[in-house]
């Protein structure tokens, strides 16, 4: 790979880091290759300008698009049903044409969509699911989002604080964190019965037959989770999401749902109820757990109203109603993917075949005779 200069816009050498990390580690882009490079917000810019460099030293074709959630909402504001409801054909291009996706996502208004009808929001993102089913199955991929005043304020912390925490938990050694994850790994593999309980949440899931997925670095950056596709028919009992669901910016707080047979039952929410019923009735396979994840990162440290950050906080659990990922085994093709988290830090168990291997915020090593050592 070529050497990257210091152009005046790279002043941040953070961002040339996180750039090599993306291109070399994360998506392990090769000489050829067709490399779409998705940009949400103007605030992206020096990352995305550091990763079209990165990969044009890499041998690559990069494509920049940009997005903005303003634009989006223009589109809800004035655009018709079938406007909202149509799949972007340049997009779908792209993604199609792209051997590697990579989609940089910047912190826009949590509210931006506050006046937009649940029904339309629903349609549209409808539309979308689309796109991330295509990107998620015919691409190498990676998301990242990166924070800016808007999601310190929703994490209820400095600015400062909030850029020193997303360089930390995406600048470290990504390879030892690995090897470190994998050991929690190993008490998963294998599992056929999974039961989650908390406040709240008594949830069994059979996993039999699928894979479990070490996330590390190479699909979401910030990284650090675990996760699998449970068989579509086996959720049974009921879960209460401590963090707020959050989906398009818009937050639904207090979620608890009831499953039966794999399928939602009985939903409820403290607020955006209505968001909530309209997201269930997305499609055929929005009631179904897409997949459930295990949080492994240990610099998030606080819920930032944001799932791609949230669901990588150790100590959590997500699952995620909709679309599951073939490579765990997954067989739900819904256009939503909603990941949703509960936290198990303080107050939580996680049993895999009978045994526990997680109570109140520490990881644990099973024995034949179900007593359990710290990990």
């Amino acid at each position: 790979m070529k050497e990257i200069g210091t152009p005046e816009s790279f002043v941040d050498h953070r961002w040339r880091r996180l750039a090599d990390t993306l291109v070399r580690y994360s998506t392990a882009v090769r000489p050829g290759d067709r490399v779409l490079i998705s940009m949400h917000e103007i605030d992206t810019f020096p990352l995305v300008r550091a990763l079209n460099a990165r990969v044009v030293a890499a041998g690559g074709y990069p494509h920049v698009e940009f997005q903005s959630t303003l634009l989006e909402r223009d589109l809800l504001t004035y655009g018709t049903d079938e406007q909202i409801g149509t799949v972007p054909e340049l997009s779908r291009a792209g993604m199609e044409w792209a051997d590697v996706y990579i989609g940089i996502r910047g912190s826009a208004n949590p509210h931006a969509f506050h006046d937009v009808a649940a029904e339309r929001l629903s349609r549209h993102r409808k539309a979308l699911g689309t796109l991330s089913a295509y990107r998620t199955n015919n691409t190498r991929w990676v998301l990242s989002r990166i924070p800016g005043d808007a999601m310190a304020q929703q994490a209820g912390i400095s600015t400062d604080r909030m850029m020193q925490l997303f360089f930390d938990s995406v600048l470290g050694d990504w390879e030892e964190a690995a090897h470190e994850f994998s050991r929690i790994e190993s008490l998963f593999t294998g599992a056929s019965r999974i039961r989650i309980v908390g406040p709240g949440t008594d949830l069994v899931l059979d996993t039999g037959g699928r894979r479990f997925v070490l996330e590390d670095g190479h699909v979401n950056m910030p990284g650090g989770e675990l996760f699998t596709s449970p068989v579509e028919t086996s959720a049974e009992g009921v879960i209460t999401f401590t963090f707020p669901g959050v989906f398009a910016g818009r937050a639904v707080d207090g979620i608890r749902l009831r499953f039966s047979r794999g399928e939602v039952v009985a939903a409820e929410a403290r607020s955006n109820k209505e968001l909530l019923t309209h997201l269930l009735h997305m499609d055929d396979g929005a009631k179904r757990i897409g997949e459930l994840g295990i949080g492994l990162n240990t610099v998030l440290d606080r819920c930032f109203r944001d799932p791609l950050y949230d669901e990588k906080i150790r100590g959590t659990v997500h699952i995620a109603l909709g679309r599951s990922y073939s490579v765990c085994g997954g067989k739900n093709g819904s256009a939503l993917h909603w990941d949703l988290v509960t936290d198990l830090r303080e107050e939580g168990e996680i049993y895999v075949d009978g045994h526990r291997i997680f109570r109140d915020g520490a990881y644990v090593t099973p024995s034949g005779s179900h007593e359990t050592n710290d990990l």
